[in-house]
């Protein structure tokens, strides 16, 4: 019973009270990648693996719903991703997910453009995505085998989750940029 009253009164001395979940999960994602190699792998592999996989899901064929009128096209499996990223990187930090929005739109240009040039006459879009799809977690997990850790385990869904936030939170450092 004693040591059960000492262990609730202790204090973890390596514990900051003032950081955001979002700062430790930054913190465990800088601690995992510390090859310099593999930091710049990141820097272009997330990037264009995040572009394909939303064209990936944005090539998933979405039922036609009559109430959206034009609008159908438009309204697809990526509007619940984007929802739903932004949802979640809102609850980790409001200026990420403005940013990660904005770079959603984007690639939701790059895909529509892909799209527009399927039709006509270019390579299927969902064949682009795959394309850059597959060198890119290739490289990835290159890049974590350098680390010394196996890939396998270590590419999770929190790791795909965090590592553009990780990224962009970055990019918002050095142009001094408080997140």
């Amino acid at each position: 019973m004693a040591a059960n009253n000492k262990q609730k009164g202790t204090v973890n001395p390596t514990a900051n009270t003032d950081e955001r979940p979002v700062d430790r999960y930054f913190r465990e994602y800088e601690k995992s990648h510390q090859d310099r190699v593999n930091r710049i792998i990141h820097y272009i592999c997330i990037p264009t693996l995040a572009f394909s996989l939303f064209g990936l899901i944005w090539a998933i064929p979405f039922p036609h719903l009559g109430f959206l009128g034009v609008y159908n096209g438009y309204f697809n499996w990526a509007s619940f991703i984007i929802a739903i990223a932004i949802y979640y990187y809102l609850k980790l930090s409001p200026i990420i997910s403005y940013f990660i929005l904005f770079i959603l739109l984007g690639f939701s240009y790059g895909i529509m453009e892909l799209v527009a040039w399927q039709q006509a006459g270019g390579l299927p879009m969902y064949l682009i995505c795959v394309m850059i799809f597959v060198p890119s977690l290739a490289v990835l997990r290159i890049g974590e085998t350098r680390e010394g850790k196996n890939p396998k385990t270590y590419m999770d869904i929190k790791s795909l989750a965090i590592a553009p936030a990780y990224l962009l939170n970055q990019l918002l450092n050095k142009l001094r940029i408080k997140n």
